[in-house]
């Protein structure tokens, strides 16, 4: 593959390194939430070996959010995909529903249990979009794919988040500017036992707020009260526009309705 001579030289390289390794493993899997990193991860992996090479997998479950379903099918017809949506039982497992700080583990180990008899039908190997900067956030997930015998290519590259929107930006991919979108899960804190109901309402109500207009955001799940976080340079057009999103919230089954003051903060449930 060649890359654009206005590429910074240093991303050039990190997608030489990419393209070296995703020829070295032949055939992959790649797990594809449809998020900027897998996203890139599945676009770049087609373009290089080729569909019949690279098989995107969507797990499909309560815990992804019904718009990100969607986008995946979009993504896969747009960029000329492989695409499988398969099923799977995280709620199945207590371990999971428990929702301790390991939580992710469990989730992260139903997906291998998933997309690993694909991979081994197809003698391909799986991949994750984990980054340089995912390294920072407690993450147990990675442990899980690790032990499954996932590998992370972006990170073998060394991929940062940055480089992967402006790789993305390069190759004229939608997703380069996509907003972090974590499992739904990730908005229940630890200790809350996890349930389709809890996670079909922060669904809904995240699916409103962004039918509001709103990209980022998150809706935290605190029994009858939903604390918002949006972007800091937001707040004021959130507040502007107050009687709709309370409405919007209450509409999915909250009672009280707060707006976190110190912003959207990726993660920080984890802390």
């Amino acid at each position: 593959m060649t890359f654009d001579a206005a590429l910074d030289a240093t991303l050039a390289g990190k997608l030489a390194a990419l393209e070296a390794d995703l020829r070295q493993l032949g055939r992959v899997v790649v797990a594809f939430s449809g998020g900027a990193d897998s996203a890139f991860l599945a676009a770049f992996a087609t373009r290089t070996l080729g569909a019949a090479a690279a098989h995107a997998v969507t797990a499909v479950s309560p815990s992804l959010a019904g718009d990100e379903e969607a986008d995946c099918r979009s993504l896969a017809t747009e960029w000329g995909l492989r695409w499988t949506p398969v099923i799977t039982h995280e709620m199945e497992r207590a371990a999971y529903r428990l929702n301790d700080t390991d939580r992710c583990f469990h989730c992260k180990a139903e997906l291998m249990d998933v997309v690993a008899p694909i991979a081994a039908a197809e003698g391909a190997t799986v991949v994750l979009g984990v980054n340089l900067d995912d390294l920072g956030d407690h993450r147990p997930g990675q442990k899980a794919a690790t032990d499954a015998g996932a590998t992370f290519p972006l990170l073998a590259a060394g991929f940062t988040k940055a480089d992967v929107r402006a790789a993305s930006q390069q190759l004229g991919l939608r997703t380069w500017d996509k907003p972090a979108m974590a499992c739904l899960a990730s908005r229940i804190p630890y200790g809350t036992e996890v349930s389709v109901g809890l996670l079909s309402q922060l669904d809904r109500a995240e699916a409103a707020l962004r039918r509001l207009g709103f990209r980022e955001l998150r809706v935290r799940h605190y029994g009858e009260t939903a604390r918002l976080e949006f972007p800091l340079e937001e707040l004021q057009s959130v507040l502007d526009r107050r009687e709709a999103v309370v409405a919007a919230v209450r509409a999915q089954g909250y009672r009280y309705v707060t707006l976190d003051l110190e912003g959207f903060r990726s993660g920080n449930l984890n802390g």
